[in-house]
């Protein structure tokens, strides 16, 4: 009866509590799990014994995610071996990478190849997923293709959140934090019965938290000397409705709000563009000696604002309905999510005013979603099977915005001077030489004799009369993409015998996208470029075709070229794939099984929602094509010493075609579809419950060898991004080390006069890895070890509790993600270099900035519980 099987579900959650499986913090209190066969999971969208499922599954309970201080989805990647989550220019730019797999999340147009899942809801952005979690009954890490459950965008893995249901057992808990950087949070939650069929639950967080960057402002108008706080609130409600014994209602209802200042970044290595940003009055750390790597520091530069609000708010609905006669379960889940965010930039991460954009609502996106799902489920004897539809209705509004600063005209005159000087020394360093490139009607000799006097001619044929970049708002641009998605699905596991089961599934995807756009310059935006572009004949007659093409893309980069001006598209795309899985498992004996896999994974295609241009030419369509992966396992699990231990071991080989790279060019976000990529390697995992009360021990370790296939230009959608790219062929992928590892211990037991005792210590090490789509050098991160640490005192009845915590216990500096400094020096050059690429080390004269990763933080957590 569904009333029962509520109530099991509930009492199997409070076992599951304190387990943890690759993970980190288990804590094994004296009525929570002793052996293995305690660990539930819902990976295959049904109660399962973990050791039971044939996928790689890492799941963790609210005791483990207390245990290691986790709040949001960057938090859990301490806890899983093999995966990474970083953030960069807001925390709306959040990426899930699994076995090295993953999609840059600045681009809206973009989906996400880890797929976040919260209580049966799809969430279609990584970033639109990142928030306080709240209380969870534990997190599944799904890995590798799981398209066939979870759907499209799930090409990499799955990140399977299930939040704690109301109780029909009245409750409430409250829980006050205190820490460094002036730290500080309150949530609370109640839950318990309304009528004897309505049972509810309410959770409410606020959180505040100063900067973790030191920012030198300059001359502003920046007034923050902070940034990337923290300042939000949440709420969710529920309802759980058992209106019979064979049906239950699950009613939710989320909002959240957050208002902080982030991101800024810094330098990781300032080039030889150094003295032109000086020259214009900003300020960056300075160079180290000839122009190498800077010590590692959180000390940033910006004189502009950083400001970000997000607001995410949703509904959801899931319906059980038993079917006995049938030994069957019918499942409804709808939801409908609307998620906003709003930011501003300093986009040049200088304290000169270059470039900016204003939190004003000129620049951000937002998210709507429709989503309904439906399942039918039963077993007989012989057969576990399950089929399903979905659908999804989703809508995305983008708008970009560029603001020029009073440094920009002078700084970029600046940065094309000194490139002539350093050919030809009788044109003089000047920040005055834009006017004479855009001077209408513009000659070959009036060009040479306006440069060799530096713009400073008064009057006459080598005056520099040429328009320059005006102040303020330059762009606005608006891109609208609609999305219909449909899906019918079958799962289906036939015991053959006792000991062998196959398991087939089978799923068809259809999707319909459409694009509107409208990119615009305001106001006198674009005349330096529509000038300079007029003389082209005379600037290539004075420099030559590849130099004077060169000087010309220098001042028509994308925010400031007139052909975007008033620029409108439209397109529309429709696609389909069958995606699917087999499975076969063997149970060699009690303790012991075996199994094999084959899945194909799809990721949807999809529209790059920025300005984008070959040459400075705008590219006619801003598509780019679906990405499809196989993937196969062998894999043993393994219950051993009386299962009180765990111990799995999984080979995996993925091959992804027409993998979506969205990278950084230094001017704009480009999405290019590289043919091939491989991640192949290892995930072992071990639990071990001891004998000793109340202590366990959890490890995992993944070993990856994710490496781009060999390519060339032609196999690209746009040849011309080659140069940029020209480092990966052959190259291992970005934030894939070759190997990680997670390992905790954790105990808890009473220590009599009523209290008990606890403690957690977690930690990851990841090998060296580099974080950069584009394999530059300097974006490389070292091998690093993070640790998180918690001791605990409470009441054996767990009325209270005070930790006393440290995240990042040993104060480890490492980069998230690096990045090329906007306007500010050249990796790449123009030709093949010795080394068969593009890029020359010795040639190399780019600033190099980098998000950081968070410092130690520590503190006291009071909690209180009835």
């Amino acid at each position: 009866m569904r009333f029962n099987n509520i109530l099991r579900c509930t009492a199997s959650a409070a076992v599951v509590g304190a387990v943890a499986f690759g993970f980190a913090g288990a804590a094994a209190a004296q009525d929570g799990p002793t052996t293995i066969d305690d660990i539930i999971v819902t990976a295959q969208k049904r109660e399962q014994n973990l050791q039971d499922v044939p996928i790689v599954v890492t799941t963790l309970s609210q005791e483990a995610l207390d245990g290691a201080g986790v709040r949001d989805i960057k938090d859990l990647q301490i806890l899983t071996p093999g995966m990474t989550v970083t953030s960069t220019q807001s925390e709306a730019s959040t990426t899930a990478r699994i076995r090295g797999v993953g999609t840059v999340g600045d681009n809206p147009g973009l989906e996400s190849s880890v797929g976040v899942v919260i209580d049966g809801v799809y969430r279609s952005r990584n970033g639109v997923g990142f928030g306080d979690l709240g209380e969870l009954s534990r997190i599944e890490v799904l890995k590798g293709p799981q398209g066939t459950l979870f759907g499209k965008n799930t090409s990499a893995g799955v990140i399977n959140i299930i939040s704690e249901a109301p109780s029909f057992t009245p409750g409430f808990n409250v829980e006050a934090t205190y820490g460094n950087f002036n730290a500080w949070g309150v949530a609370g939650s109640v839950t318990g019965p309304i009528t004897d069929q309505i049972a509810g639950r309410l959770y409410v967080a606020k959180r505040e938290r100063d900067g973790f960057y030191d920012v030198v402002t300059g001359a502003g108008p920046r007034q923050e000397k902070d940034d990337q706080n923290q300042n939000f609130w949440t709420a969710r409600g529920q309802l759980l409705i058992l209106p019979s014994d064979e049906v239950s209602i699950r009613l939710i209802a989320d909002y959240s709000k957050r208002d902080e200042y982030c991101c800024v970044s810094t330098q990781v290595r300032t080039g030889q563009t150094y003295g032109a940003v000086t020259a214009v009055g900003g300020q960056q750390a300075a160079p180290a000696p000839g122009f190498g790597a800077l010590p590692f520091s959180r000390t940033a530069y910006a004189n502009r604002g950083t400001g970000q609000t997000m607001e995410d708010m949703g509904l959801s609905a899931e319906a059980n309905i038993d079917i006995p006669s049938w030994n069957a379960t019918f499942t409804s889940i709808s939801s409908w999510r609307n998620w906003e965010g709003v930011n501003g930039m300093d986009l040049d991460y200088t304290t000169a005013d270059l470039l900016y954009r204003v939190d004003d609502g000129s620049y951000g996106f937002k998210l709507e979603n429709l989503t309904q799902e439906f399942r039918l489920a039963g077993a007989t004897d012989k057969l576990d099977w399950l089929v399903g539809a979905f659908f999804t209705k989703e809508d995305i509004g983008r708008a970009d915005s560029y603001y020029y600063g009073a440094g920009y005209t002078p700084f970029l005159s600046l940065l094309i001077s000194s490139q002539l000087n350093a050919a030809n020394p009788a044109f003089p360093v000047s920040p005055a030489d834009i006017g004479c490139f855009s001077r209408p009607g513009q000659t070959g000799p009036g060009l040479a004799g306006c440069l060799i006097a530096g713009g400073m001619a008064p009057a006459g044929p080598t005056a520099a009369t040429g328009p320059g970049f005006g102040l303020g708002e330059g762009v606005r641009d608006h891109y609208s993409q609609g999305t219909e998605s449909f899906a019918l699905f079958t799962n289906n596991t036939v015991h053959l015998t006792e000991q062998f089961d196959l398991t087939l599934g089978l799923r068809y995807t259809q999707d319909h996208k459409s694009l509107l756009a409208v990119q615009d310059n305001v106001g006198t935006n674009g005349a330096a470029c529509g000038g300079t572009l007029a003389n082209a004949a005379a600037i290539q007659g004075v420099f030559g075709a590849a130099t004077g093409s060169r000087l010309i893309g220098n001042i028509c980069l994308p925010w400031a070229n007139p052909l975007y001006d008033n620029r409108r598209l439209s397109e529309e795309n429709t696609g389909g794939e069958f995606t699917g899985t087999i499975k076969a498992s063997y149970r060699l004996n009690d303790s012991v099984m075996a199994y094999g896999s084959y899945a194909h994974g799809y990721k949807s295609f999809g529209y790059n929602l920025d300005r984008v241009q070959n040459g400075v030419t705008p590219t006619a369509s801003l598509y780019f094509p679906a990405e499809t992966v196989d993937s196969y396992e062998l894999g043993l699990k393994n219950t051993l010493f009386d299962r009180t231990v765990l111990f799995n071991l999984t080979y995996f080989n993925q091959k992804f075609e027409d993998f979506q790279l969205n990278t950084f060019l230094g001017t704009a976000f480009v999405v290019e579809s590289i043919p091939e990529l491989k991640s192949q390697g290892f995930d072992a995992d071990f639990v071990w419950f001891t004998p000793i009360e109340g202590l366990s021990f959890t490890s995992g370790v993944t070993y990856t060898d994710t490496k781009y296939g060999d390519f060339i230009a032609t196999d690209l959608t746009n040849p011309g991004n080659f140069p940029q790219l020209s480092l990966l062929p052959g190259a291992r992928a970005s934030f894939a080390p070759e190997w990680s590892a997670t390992g905790s211990v954790a105990f808890d037991r009473s220590i009599g006069a009523g209290l008990k005792i606890g403690f957690n210590l977690s930690a990851k090490y990841s090998t060296e890895y580099n974080t950069g789509s584009d394999l530059l050098p300097y974006k490389m991160q070292d091998a690093f070890t993070l640790v998180n640490g918690r001791v605990t005192l409470g009441s054996e009845d767990d009325r209270w509790a005070l930790d006393i915590w440290a995240q990042n216990l040993t104060d480890e500096e490492y980069k998230q993600v690096a990045i090329n400094a906007p306007l500010q020096g050249s990796a790449f050059q123009s030709t093949v270099q010795p080394n068969g690429t593009y890029f020359n080390p010795a040639l190399d004269t780019q600033t190099y900035n980098a998000f950081m990763g968070q410092p130690r933080t520590y503190g006291a957590t009071l909690r209180v519980k009835y």
